[in-house]
């Protein structure tokens, strides 16, 4: 009897990410408007709590785990939906070379590194920010750093081997004409989205752009640090 393909197809770190934002989402549908508005409170990133923590739901507590939380909270379905399809199609890659434990540390560290973007840019914001952008910035970047190279996923290479292919440093990296041009464009649709939100279906309020760049940055940065795989040679 042949085997079976698996339901999902996705490295268990995508799939339970994934699973825990859409369990997220769907408990706060069922609490009711008070509960949910307490939930966006105490667990959403809000850069004027660090101006009087005493102030907000979680207190000082909340300082350090809303740069993290944050991402699992979204305005509706469809801001859900875009960061679950993003996640699966560029956080795949870099979370099957990683491995779980070191995939989900880059996502993590990704989202703090969003949160701080928007703090520098909003220090005294009330204004809860949402959403698993910033993380999935992160992967996607971490994703770059290899999937264009020759070898990689998107450069040329067999399907297992390709995920393993030694990544250059970012001068090197970035001298790749389809590297270079992913970035750009990545920077470029983030930076009209900024400007205009309303190009996306279902956003109607301000989009933090700054916590998008943010998190790519940090995932472009910190990957060698995660990378299991030796780097190429300079």
């Amino acid at each position: 009897m042949p085997d079976r393909e698996p339901v999902f197809n996705l490295p268990p770190a995508i799939v339970a990410l994934g699973g825990i934002m859409v369990a997220v989402h769907v408990l706060r549908m069922a609490v009711g408007a008070d509960l949910d508005f307490r939930l966006i409170v105490e667990f959403a990133f809000v850069p004027a709590r660090y101006v009087a923590p005493a102030a907000w739901p979680g207190g000082v507590g909340a300082l350090f785990w809303t740069p993290i939380t944050y991402a699992f909270l979204h305005g509706d379905f469809v801001h859900l939906a875009v960061n679950l399809f993003w996640m699966a199609g560029f956080g795949t890659p870099a979370a099957r070379r990683l491995g779980t434990r070191r995939f989900l540390l880059l996502s993590a560290l990704s989202s703090a590194a969003g949160a701080l973007a928007h703090y520098v840019v909003f220090p005294s914001e009330a204004v809860p920010m949402i959403g698993a952008s910033a993380a999935v910035s992160g992967m996607t970047a971490a994703t770059a750093r290899f999937a264009f190279v020759e070898g990689g996923p998107l450069g040329g290479g067999s399907r297992a081997a390709a995920y393993f292919v030694p990544a250059p440093p970012i001068r090197r990296l970035l001298a790749n004409g389809r590297t270079a041009f992913f970035v750009l464009m990545w920077f470029g649709v983030n930076l009209l989205f900024g400007v205009q939100g309303s190009l996306i279906p279902g956003v109607e309020g301000a989009i933090a752009w700054q916590a998008h760049i943010g998190g790519f940055l940090a995932g472009l940065v910190l990957f060698p640090l995660l990378d299991p795989v030796a780097r190429a040679e300079r």
